[in-house]
């Protein structure tokens, strides 16, 4: 199936490693010049010569940028390098797990920059240009946190569920000038997210890395961690020229977990 992407600017966030990486991938086979972003640059470097040898000559141009998402700055620098972006894949590393108690004004502040703020000031920037051209696709990675709130995820659930309201409002407007909004809910796709909770679960519980695993897939039905490639194809086809008419949707990628109807 042609996506009709060849030839499009994808700007997609935190894509050195996990999720990011796998949208960079899936984006850069369907021949979208991709604009990867880090802010480790030899990890970024690395990022851009696997995607460079993943898609080879048919393959979009893969251009590396070294920015901090959560500053100004770093998303100026992000916006230098493509300044008409046809695609704006926005995602950020989450907030680590704890209590309400832990949780004071700087970890608050931290999680709101971080998983709305920054997707929020991109969107900003970008969805003019987009309208103007009548074409832009959007894709936020945000949770399933966000329609299944855990006590524990609770810096994660609130900012990322402020995003998904925020992307729900501005969806209705834009999409008259084809320009979509979409969210992507993963839970418990094997990248190194999942390698961060199965080292803290070996501490807390005195059990194996593979024992941790094994917890941590069994609370899927499909028992089984989800594969990047799988989550990348999702957000391909969001981005797809032939999507226009699907927006303001939020797509759980989750192995069955939610349990809910809708």
């Amino acid at each position: 199936m042609d996506l009709g992407l060849k030839g499009k600017k994808a700007i997609v966030c935190a894509s050195s490693q996990g999720l990011g990486y796998a949208c960079a991938l899936a984006l850069a086979q369907e021949g979208c010049d991709v604009f990867i972003n880090g802010r480790g640059a030899d990890k970024l470097a690395q990022a851009a010569d696997s995607l460079r040898r993943a898609t080879g000559a048919m393959g979009g141009k893969v251009t590396p940028v070294q920015a901090d998402l959560n500053t100004d700055a770093g998303r100026s620098a992000l916006l230098a390098a493509c300044p008409a972006p046809d695609i704006l894949v926005n995602n950020n590393a989450g907030p680590p797990p704890g209590q309400l108690a832990d949780w004071d004004h700087s970890a608050w502040m931290g999680a709101l920059e971080s998983n709305l703020l920054s997707a929020a000031l991109l969107m900003r920037e970008t969805i003019p240009g987009m309208r103007a051209r009548r074409f832009g696709r959007i894709v936020n990675i945000t949770s399933a946190m966000v329609k299944t709130p855990h006590a524990a995820m609770g810096l994660s659930t609130a900012a990322r569920a402020g995003l998904t309201a925020l992307s729900k409002a501005l969806a209705r407007e834009a999409v008259i000038d084809n320009v979509t909004i979409n969210n992507l809910l993963p839970e418990r796709f094997d990248t190194p997210r999942q390698e961060f909770m199965a080292q803290r679960m070996m501490k807390d519980l005195a059990i194996t890395r593979d024992e941790a695993r094994a917890q941590i897939a069994s609370t899927l039905p499909i028992n089984r961690m989800g594969d990047p490639k799988e989550f990348g194809a999702a957000c391909a086809f969001f981005c797809a020229v032939t999507s226009g008419f699907i927006t303001g949707q939020n797509l759980q990628l989750d192995g069955g977990a939610y349990s809910g109807l809708i």
